[in-house]
């Protein structure tokens, strides 16, 4: 109750604020009119004097015209009113919240009351009855809950929809709360917008949402009824949750079940979880009735989940296929981002493999941008191992090997038996095996013998490559750097390989005894999420649930 009376006062405080507010704004309101007034009146007699020096004639009025009055125009005092009425209805609403959520508590208190002293009455002899039966009573106190429990379910779902053609990934959960007779005395549905989880994480998230419910209803006894199996085992310890990021959601339960004086967790069949189930479901239904909203044109705004405003849905772009949905600021972000780091942009939504298409992002971008993913639209045809670019530096034009050999076969130019290639750009001649400015007269053996020494620049950066430990790729002679992760390499031409060594990896195989990684390059451990089995009698259940925590790379 400490808590209660503490909000109780801060409410008051409040009010009494705005209430003193509200008189500060009347007066300024009343002064803010007084000179307004004397301001028109002092204006109008100016007016006066004004025509009083003007000769008059017939047309002319004697009487100065009535100055305007811009009433539609709203005062500082009167927008100021305006906010504080709205705060006004909003801490009101609020107050009768925590009325209704109060009577909420009261009503389960006095019906574990009610239970736990029929139970009494019940062990009662018929001797003892007969006697002190008229005269047993039993106050209602205000912790009185005895061995009475509530039963907490939940329920996290992730659907693939057909939508518009396309399958799309939906989460939604699902959670009721019930008393020990199984009256509904609580229950949420709702989707997770930071989609893109498995299975394991949605029905964790779902727990963890009944949890919490149950803890701000101050309900600290509980049963928790599970129809996922991994979960179950998780709660209960006897499984060690191995994904990272399902072991945080795990621990965050925990931690929630610290907080309950009586918590079981009980693991019952899917047809148990039938209403939570159908919650979850509705709540992934609306999910997919949101484009159907707009497309009728209501008015609604709705959050972006990179930057997390309100935005009006006009400004807010729905990717094809995925229907995931970003406002405009935050997809020409990422758009711009992966633009530089020389990456097709895709789905800004983890673990979405939907493409971006350039003509349905040109509402947002600028003209800048629109022309460097055109280039890199056009760069992107190019396989790697076909790409040529000129040896001149103020061109640098890309170009492919087949686009250069077309052109060469339509020449008459006699050194094109030597190499000889024509820029498609700048029209200047290169050598394509030497990768230099073509070497006039010379052989390439030639020319390779009066340069024995690689270009600066070449020196430059193998110099550098080789201080910060970079691979070069042996297929396309792409340079790779290792932020993260295990030493099996696959570089973007699709040649795998080892990265301590540069052997080359065959059927997703090493061909080398490198360890596979290093403790200090594993930052997120994301590693395979096949179960240890802790027992004999687990196997089983475990190659039969396995598969719902596979591909740990789609959670979020």
């Amino acid at each position: 109750m400490a808590t209660t009376r503490a909000d109780a006062d801060a409410g008051d405080d409040l009010y009494s604020v705005l209430a003193l507010q509200r008189v500060e704004l009347t007066a300024a309101d009343s002064v803010e009119s007084d000179l307004d007034f004397a301001f028109r009146l002092q204006l109008q007699e100016a007016i006066s004097a004004s025509l009083a020096h003007v000769p008059s004639s017939p047309s002319t009025s004697s009487a100065p015209p009535p100055l305007p009055h811009d009433a539609a125009s709203p005062t500082f005092a009167s927008l100021q009113s305006e906010e504080l009425m709205k705060l006004d209805r909003e801490l009101a609403d609020s107050r009768q919240a925590k009325l209704e959520t109060q009577k909420a508590r009261e009503d389960l208190q006095r019906a574990i009351h009610d239970h736990n002293f029929a139970k009494e009455l019940a062990e009662i002899s018929d001797d003892e009855w007969e006697e002190s039966g008229d005269n047993i009573e039993k106050p209602l106190c205000a912790r009185d809950s005895g061995d009475y429990f509530f039963k907490v379910y939940s329920k996290g779902l992730v659907i693939e929809e057909l939508v518009n053609g396309e399958r799309v990934s939906l989460s939604a959960i699902g959670v009721g709360i019930c008393d020990q007779m199984d009256n509904l005395i609580f229950e949420l549905k709702k989707p997770l917008i930071k989609s893109g989880l498995n299975k394991s994480a949605a029905e964790t998230k779902a727990l963890i949402e009944g949890l919490n419910a149950a803890l701000s209803m101050e309900l600290d006894r509980v049963r928790v009824f599970i129809d996922c199996f991994p979960l179950f085992q998780f709660v209960t310890g006897r499984w060690p949750a191995k994904q990272r990021k399902i072991s945080v959601l795990v621990d965050q339960v925990s931690l929630l079940e610290k907080r309950f004086s009586y918590f079981k967790p009980r693991h019952v069949a899917r047809n148990d979880m039938k209403y939570v189930y159908e919650l979850a479901r509705a709540a992934i239904n609306s999910q997919m009735t949101v484009p159907a909203e707009i497309s009728r044109g209501k008015t609604i705004n709705e959050t972006c989940v990179i930057c997390l405003e309100d935005t009006d849905v006009g400004h807010m772009f729905s990717i094809d296929g995925c229907l995931h949905r970003y406002c405009f600021l935050c997809m020409k972000k990422h758009i711009e981002e992966k633009l530089r780091q020389g990456m097709e942009p895709t789905c800004p939504h983890e673990g979405c493999k939907s493409k971006l298409e350039v003509e349905s992002c040109r509402i947002f971008l600028t003209l800048k941008l629109f022309e460097i993913w055109n280039q890199r639209m056009k760069e992107a045809l190019i396989p790697v191992t076909e790409k040529v670019y000129c040896p001149y530096p103020k061109c640098s034009a890309l170009m492919s090997k087949s686009e250069i050999e077309r052109d060469a076969s339509s020449s008459s130019f006699v050194g094109r038996r030597l190499g000889a290639r024509k820029c498609t750009k700048c029209h200047r001649r290169f050598c394509i095996d030497c990768k230099v400015p073509w070497h006039n007269n010379m052989t390439c053996i030639y020319y390779k013998r009066l340069n024995p020494n690689p270009p600066t620049e070449d020196v430059k950066l193998k110099s550098l490559a080789s201080s910060n430990l970079w691979r070069q790729c042996v297929k396309c002679n792409h340079l790779i750097e290792l932020a993260e992760g295990c030493f099996h390499m696959t570089c973007r031409c699709g040649h795998e390989f080892c990265y301590n060594c540069g052997a080359e990896w065959k059927n997703k195989k090493a061909t080398c005894s490198c360890p596979l990684w290093d403790e200090d390059n594993i930052l997120d451990d994301d590693s395979d999420s096949s179960f240890e089995e802790d027992d004999d009698d687990d196997g089983d259940e475990i190659d039969e649930y396995e598969s719902e925590f596979e591909s740990e790379e789609e959670f979020i």
